[in-house]
């Protein structure tokens, strides 16, 4: 049967008890944890992506966005609770689905990690030029963004030679270099095997947080209520399109679920982090995107009437035109927003020490969504889905080296040649994917083993998972329809090399079951 291969709760737990690691993270650290994982290139990148889709109304957008992410976090916190091992949607799916649904899960939780993970990378890029032009240090545009490749591309197609996509062939530029960059500097880190230890990340965290206080402080009580009008200009549409990207600014979250097997008392400690990191950013979110909008305004461009799509040759053509003509960069051109808001509303020096908080910061993100990674790959090896050999582990430095140099040169070509909201989107195609099963997951399991411990349970868990699972799928319906497209396609290639090779390596369908220790591949990661 396809469907009857579900490896036991019990079973997961033995494994996990036999191969564990080691449990050091408290409350206070998950908190920071999840917060460092989710403050990102969300935040600091796509307010000018959401303001494009949904103008002031992406208010709207964050509450949604950070509404679908609340219900999924209380359906995670439950099984994370339930099972509090390395995996996270992957492992519960598994244990309730069956192995047929769990690879699935697996394979698009690469989509959050590893193409997250070229978003952020992207990210910093964007901020890192910006710091180096406020110095007085211009990089090469042909180096640090693909508009032109971009527009290339289009015309290549057939797409029609408008002025905007001429101009972004004229100035764009063909690569991403410092994205590259990063990407390599990460992958390096992880193969030596640096620790990227609680207090560092704690620091870190901190940096990011100071950053957007002292940008609420600014703006905040500067606002104007002209700046809000008109509120919804691409009506509910926009604010959906928009919530949907702005979703990539909440992804992380689910990192605290990935460190169960580090973390103390992980019954009590996942939920406080889990649902702790998403409070907190979600108020600084709101207020951080209602600052900008109101110190300088976040009206979309329009042509005929139509918003143009941001992360498009068009949108960066018509924007690098309205520059050269000497008028103020909007907000929607921006690729540093929050530094373009400070520097707009007078404070220069200070919008650069944001852009440097940001430079400092991000390169983190990146290292936890590619260790992430590791993590999802670490655990289907262990059961078997993957080859042994590609979680190798290094003879000196004791790390994962072949599947993080994978992953690291996979990041950098989807960062060098891809905008951050397109990366975004399709990021979010695997992650809601996920959200979805855990919804379903802890549905199922109130069925099928009721009188199961539960240190954490659901509130009416027969409305919230099922608001997760029509946020999650609403959300993905109001995707571009290329990112839309991405995760069936990505999906079918996954299906193709799990009936080519996981299916008859499994370990469940070998009757192993992850029990005998000499048949599980070693335990690898980078400790936090």
């Amino acid at each position: 049967m396809l469907f009857n291969r579900v490896k036991s709760l019990d079973a997961i737990m033995a494994t996990a008890e036999k191969k564990s690691l080691r449990r050091s993270l408290g409350p206070f650290q998950l908190t920071l944890l999840g917060i460092g994982a989710v403050i990102g290139t969300g935040i600091f990148v796509l307010t000018a992506e959401a303001a494009q889709k949904a103008g002031p109304g992406m208010l709207v957008s964050f509450m949604v966005a950070g509404f679908v992410c609340g219900v999924a976090a209380l359906c995670y916190a439950e099984l994370a609770s339930m099972v509090p091992v390395a995996g996270s949607a992957y492992t519960y799916t598994y244990a309730v689905v069956g192995e047929v649904m769990a690879w699935m899960v697996g394979w698009a939780l690469i989509l959050e990690y590893a193409v997250g993970a070229s978003a952020v990378a992207v990210g910093w890029s964007n901020h890192a030029v910006g710091l180096l032009h406020g110095l007085g240090v211009n990089f090469p545009s042909a180096l640090s963004n693909a508009d032109a490749l971009m527009a290339k591309v289009q015309l290549t197609f057939g797409a029609t030679p408008s002025q905007d996509l001429l101009t972004a062939l004229q100035v764009g530029g063909w690569v991403n270099l410092p994205a590259i960059v990063v990407a390599g500097f990460v992958t390096w880190l992880l193969v030596i095997g640096t620790t990227e230890s609680a207090r560092f990340n704690a620091v870190l965290v901190l940096i990011k947080i100071l950053a957007l206080a002292v940008f609420i402080g600014l703006t905040v009580p500067v606002m104007q209520a002209k700046n809000f009008v008109p509120f919804a200009p691409t009506g509910a549409t926009g604010v959906l399109g928009a919530a949907a990207s702005i979703f990539f600014a909440y992804v992380g979250f689910d990192a605290v679920s990935t460190a169960a097997e580090e973390t103390r008392n992980p019954q009590r400690n996942i939920p406080i982090g889990l649902m702790g990191s998403l409070v907190i950013c979600t108020i600084f979110y709101l207020l951080v995107a209602s600052g900008a909008i109101g110190t300088i305004g976040a009206q979309p461009l329009m042509n005929a009437g139509v918003a143009l799509t941001p992360g498009t040759a068009e949108m960066a053509g018509h924007c690098a035109a309205v520059i050269r003509s000497g008028a103020l960069e909007p907000l929607v051109c921006s690729k540093e927003a929050l530094v373009h808001v400070l520097v707009t509303t007078g404070y220069p020096a200070i919008g650069r020490l944001v852009g440097l908080a940001a430079v400092l910061a991000l390169p983190s993100v990146v290292l936890m969504m590619m260790y992430g990674q590791t993590r999802i790959f670490f655990t289907m090896a262990r059961d078997g889905l993957l080859p042994e050999k590609l979680a190798s582990v290094h003879p000196r430095f004791r790390t994962p080296h072949v599947v993080t140099i994978v992953t690291g040169i996979a990041t950098a070509i989807a960062a060098a040649i891809l905008p951050v909201g397109r990366l975004a989107d399709y990021s979010n195609s695997g992650t809601l994917f996920a959200f979805l099963m855990v919804a379903i997951a802890v549905m199922v399991l109130r069925k099928t083993a009721p009188g199961r411990p539960r240190p954490f349970r659901t509130p009416i868990v027969w409305v919230v998972a099922p608001l997760a699972i029509i946020g999650c799928v609403g959300l993905y319906l109001s995707l571009p329809l290329t990112a839309i497209l991405v995760l069936p396609v990505w999906g079918a290639i996954g299906l193709v090399v799990y009936f080519a090779y996981s299916r008859s390596h499994s370990h469940v369908g070998r009757g192993i079951g992850g029990s005998d220790g000499e048949d599980d591949p070693p335990i690898y990661g980078v400790k936090m």
